[in-house]
């Protein structure tokens, strides 16, 4: 399989640099893979979790929103937040969700507690990932 360069890049970090064969994006128009000769794209990304193949090797990495790009240099991700699942506190993680959860008792409907809504639930699916990768 052919391989190409990936990078995830969160302001803290560089989470990721070097030779892939795969990466599975969670997009904020449905979730899209990535293989050597993808054509052009700009993507939003979603909160979710990120798939990186490497020689059949799989890493996985919790992506808080952010930009993908596509080019013939490779993929470029620029998250808002980028962490490795095995370096993420997953009780730190739960307790943002629940305090997500009480902030959103006092906004006010329209298109902003929508989108705080959408933002949630796409956290409670992070996290359930989380939750069922908890033996690995």
């Amino acid at each position: 399989m052919a391989s190409f360069h990936f990078e995830l890049v969160s302001p803290e970090k560089i989470a990721f640099s070097g030779e892939v064969d795969q990466v599975d994006v969670p997009g904020a128009e449905g979730d899209f893979g990535v293989l050597a000769g993808h054509a052009p794209l700009v993507a939003t990304i979603r909160p979710g979790v990120m798939k990186v193949i490497t020689s059949g090797a799989t890493q996985e990495f919790v992506v808080l929103g952010g930009l993908a790009e596509v080019s013939a240099k490779g993929l470029t991700v620029l998250a808002d937040v980028a962490t490795s699942i095995a370096d993420l506190d997953r009780s730190a993680f739960a307790k943002s969700i629940e305090k997500m959860e009480a902030d959103m008792k006092d906004a006010v409907e329209g298109d902003h507690l929508d989108r705080e809504i959408a933002r949630l639930d796409h956290f409670k699916t992070v996290l359930q990932h989380l939750e069922g990768t908890a033996m690995h």
